[in-house]
């Protein structure tokens, strides 16, 4: 793994170069550098702002990442528009990520922001999760997670029942007004909330261990949903029931 020294070298590398990139006007950091909340363990979340045609600059900049620090592996985060987040992986386990916007694109869309150089424009803050929606997903894996279980297919079960409780941390989150991206808030729970999705956790692939999650499961995703959404709740908490 990276010691901290590593890191800050590789950021203070890729802050250099873009000083000396004539198209890139603006360089920020997001995540917890943007907060000064990082610690040890923190990778690195750089915004940058660029003059010209985005995908020429990730080319090259890319270029540059694997000759210079020896890039081994890089993907990018779907987020649609004109932005392209770019992830890499370096040596020692170092993660980058790498966020190319237009110039009127940067600019803060939530507190983790801090300007290095450039002039950050007003942005529209990123949209909380739809409650809707992860209520949806949270009976959707509800009801597969029980015919898994019915057609016997163990693995499938687990999944469905692991993903419901990444549901259920996410419904809660939101409803604290917590970070709700990756379970970045979860371990700000309550133990009201955290305690009882201990039972949830899956211990073998037997069928009687995975009903049981799975009914454990159940029961902390209607005490969360009659929490967030009582009305709702009344509806479909009868029918959760149903299929412990």
């Amino acid at each position: 793994m990276f010691t901290p020294g590593q890191r800050d070298r590789t950021r203070a590398r890729l802050l250099a170069h873009a000083e000396s990139d004539d198209s890139i006007t603006g360089f920020a950091y997001t995540g917890s550098l943007g907060t000064g909340t990082g610690d040890r363990w923190s990778d690195t979340d750089i915004v940058l702002a660029v003059r010209g045609a985005i995908a020429e600059a990730v080319g090259r900049w890319t270029a540059w990442i694997y000759d210079e620090l020896g890039a081994r592996h890089h993907w990018d985060l779907g987020v649609g528009g004109t932005s392209v987040i770019r992830v890499f992986l370096l040596p020692g386990w170092v993660e980058l990520d790498l966020t190319f916007v237009p110039e009127s694109e940067f600019g803060a869309r939530g507190p983790a922001w801090q300007t290095l150089f450039g002039t950050p424009h007003e942005q529209p803050p990123f949209p909380p999760p739809d409650r809707n929606t992860v209520i949806g997903h949270a009976w959707h894996h509800t009801l597969h997670a029980r015919i898994c279980l019915a057609r016997g297919h163990s693995w499938q079960a687990a999944h469905w029942i692991n993903a419901l409780r990444d549901q259920v941390i996410t419904l809660a989150c939101l409803r604290l007004d917590l970070p709700t991206a990756y379970s970045k808030g979860a371990h700000l729970l309550p133990d009201e909330v955290t305690t009882p999705l201990e039972s949830t956790l899956i211990r073998s692939l037997t069928e009687p261990e995975l009903r049981r999650a799975l009914t454990a499961t159940i029961t902390v995703t209607a005490t969360e949903l009659d929490r967030s959404d009582p009305e709702l709740a009344a509806r479909i908490g009868p029918m959760l029931t149903e299929l412990t």
